[in-house]
């Protein structure tokens, strides 16, 4: 028999202080974790805004979170996110999941408390042959950008 392979632990948890449910897949075939805001957010038209979800997630190693927009809002309320997806990394654990959303409509977009926006699909990735990433996460919603900042 091969090497045993080891038990990976993926969950979601509630941030200190919140008491909202935690996210769920809707059917036993559905990919993604439906994920809810936390607190109500207006955002005005042509502005982005980040939305704050109440949770962190805890993934293996080698695996991401990947964030989409539930599909209904572009339509029901004229809501994108600005990067197509977001991408929560395992070294992003503790900090809260964020959704970035950008109104494209004429009007206010209200998101309530409670409100599934995005879903969450757990992926694994693979590294080059030649990977020397040493770097370690020293924050979070963009850290990894702040560390490279004047380095383009």
């Amino acid at each position: 028999m091969g090497a045993k392979r080891a038990l990976i632990k993926r969950h979601f948890e509630p941030i200190a202080g919140y008491d909202g449910p935690l996210p769920l897949r809707a059917t036993a075939y559905s990919a993604g974790y439906d994920i809810a805001a936390a607190e109500t957010v207006v955002i005005k038209p042509g502005n982005i805004a980040l939305i704050p979800t109440g949770i962190k997630v805890k993934l293996g190693r080698y695996e991401y979170l990947e964030l989409v927009s539930r599909s209904s809002l572009p339509r029901k309320r004229h809501l994108v996110m600005p990067n197509s997806i977001g991408i929560i990394d395992s070294d992003y654990y503790p900090h809260e999941i964020m959704g970035q959303f950008w109104n494209i409509g004429q009007v206010p977009a209200v998101i309530n408390a409670g409100d599934r926006i995005m879903q969450g699909i757990f992926r694994s990735y693979l590294l080059t042959d030649n990977d020397a990433a040493t770097g370690v996460r020293s924050g979070g919603f963009g850290s990894t950008d702040k560390e490279n900042e004047g380095n383009d």
